[in-house]
């Protein structure tokens, strides 16, 4: 068994917006939305760089990066560390790797090559409403309702 629970392969599956963030030349981070993740195997998940040289570059010079991913509505999600590797599109890997892109397929021509990242420290993220005593269904009852007002 890997280090991905089954709830972490969910949540990246079915809320592919997630977050990069790398580290820039001058050591400043580099927080970058990403929204074709998939997971690749129990320790790892990856995605699909079509617009990403600048993090294609700090992965190169730096090549730690912290995934995250938040469930909106539940309040919850997680953070992944590892190192990350780009694998461009004519690597001899790049077909094994776009295996794990399924939910992709429409966009598989437009993959420059697939970050890797081999995820080595994930934890747990929550709201601190559930410090106060909130439940799940009230958080997701109270968000769903937000966002209605906003997408009426």
């Amino acid at each position: 068994m890997g280090i991905l629970t089954e709830d972490m392969k969910a949540l990246v599956r079915d809320h592919t917006l997630g977050f990069m963030a790398s580290v820039d030349a001058d050591g400043t981070p580099n927080l970058s939305p990403k929204g074709t993740f998939a997971v690749i195997d129990d320790d790892s998940i990856g995605f699909g760089e079509m617009r990403s040289p600048g993090s294609v570059a700090n992965i190169a010079a730096r090549p730690v990066v912290e995934l995250n991913f938040v469930d909106v509505f539940r309040r919850r999600g997680f953070r992944f560390k590892g190192p990350a590797e780009f694998v461009a599109a004519d690597d001899a890997r790049f077909p094994t790797l776009l295996g794990a892109f399924t939910n992709w397929q429409n966009l598989h021509d437009r993959f420059r090559g697939i970050v890797h990242v081999r995820v080595e420290r994930a934890l747990e993220v929550t709201s601190p409403a559930y410090d106060a005593g909130a439940d799940e269904t009230e958080l997701v009852a109270r968000f769903k309702a937000h966002f209605a007002t906003l997408y009426p």
